[in-house]
């Protein structure tokens, strides 16, 4: 039986990056239209790395919300190696930072001024250990001798499994997962490990990226995977298994910037992000299943209220535009030119 409705408790986004100034002014709608909350990803330059910068970068959030929204940006603070256990304790007794992200030094997007070596940071973790602040991380190794679709295995076997050995009591999430070994790994853990997944590593495999040519646009990081991955990670988030929850990892880059010698990676899909993660349900046939993947399990992880609100879905085909505007600039959104089979009411 195919509804031709669903109604379900508003979900929140648990990874998002929503840039600054103008682009954040474009972008923010789309979120705030779909989601109570979102986990806002600090990778600004220069990165949002202490209380202060948070809680000014969140009082620009919320003055670009449109008028009678009603969104409530989770805060970030950026990983460096001159992140301080004194840091930690000032962001757990914020009551606006949620979460520390790690990013690998180079890995993606502003990541820079991220960790050379997770050594340098045990005793920060120790104190987010202490303090039950989740570490977020984006979970791949940069050695060069890596192959860059083994990044992610090689992080879960080398460091995410030294980190749950030396840390079992750190609460964390494996960000935008992309393998079967990832998920695994995941599943097995305690309940205080989690993991988010993306819509665009459900609904697409590494072919996308060549189909009819090179597709910048479908380029992120972690890189897209064989079928056998996006199978594994389409388990994962219909299965029902609280450890496993919602985050788009929606990244606006502007088209020149995506279609250039040296594109950026990330995938916009804010404009239509709930739709799409209800494609990926509905194809294998586990719509019930996807309040509990979009509105429950991130909720409870993060130890917040499960939202009281609730969105409706039409099985409604609409079709994409080629471009949004990202606040001056072009964008080119996820399904560019294509249909979504979902529309939000």
């Amino acid at each position: 039986m195919n509804p031709t409705q669903i109604t379900f408790t508003r979900p929140d986004d648990w990874h998002l990056h929503l840039r600054d100034g103008a682009m954040l002014a474009a972008v923010l709608p789309d979120t705030a239209r779909r989601f109570a909350r979102a986990i806002v990803m600090p990778n600004l330059k220069p990165p949002v790395a202490t209380v202060a910068q948070a809680r000014a970068y969140r009082e620009r959030i919320l003055a670009a919300l449109p008028e009678g929204s009603n969104f409530t940006p989770l805060m970030t603070l950026y990983l460096t190696e001159a992140t301080t256990p004194a840091d930690i304790i000032e962001a757990a007794n914020s009551g606006l930072v949620h979460a520390v992200k790690y990013y690998p030094a180079g890995a993606t997007t502003n990541a820079a001024q991220g960790v050379g070596e997770l050594r340098r940071v045990f005793p920060v973790l120790e104190e987010m250990q202490k303090q039950g602040l989740p570490l977020l991380m984006h979970g791949e190794v940069t050695d060069p001798d890596v192959d860059v679709f083994d990044r992610e295995p090689v992080f879960v076997e080398r460091e995410l499994s030294q980190l749950r050995r030396s840390f079992p009591e750190l609460r964390m999430v494996l960000e935008h997962i992309t393998t079967a070994e990832a998920a695994a790994f995941v599943r097995e853990s305690p309940a205080h490990v989690g993991a988010t997944i993306t819509p665009q590593h459900l609904l697409l495999n590494r072919n996308a990226i060549f189909v009819g040519g090179l597709q910048p646009h479908h380029y992120c990081l972690p890189v897209l995977k064989r079928e056998r991955h996006r199978q594994a990670l389409v388990q994962a988030a219909t299965c029902g298994d609280p450890h496993f929850f919602l985050g788009t990892d929606s990244a606006p880059h502007p088209k020149h910037a995506k279609e250039s010698a040296c594109g950026c990676a990330g995938i916009f899909s804010s404009h239509a992000a709930i739709e799409l993660y209800a494609e990926a349900f509905d194809a294998v046939g586990a719509l019930d299943k996807l309040e509990a993947f979009a509105s429950f399990h991130g909720a409870d992880f993060y130890r917040l209220p499960r939202n009281t609100d609730t969105i409706t879905l039409l099985r409604e085909p609409w079709q994409v535009p080629d471009e949004v505007d990202f606040g001056g600039t072009p964008g080119v959104p996820m399904r560019a030119g294509s249909h979504v089979h979902w529309r939000l009411r």
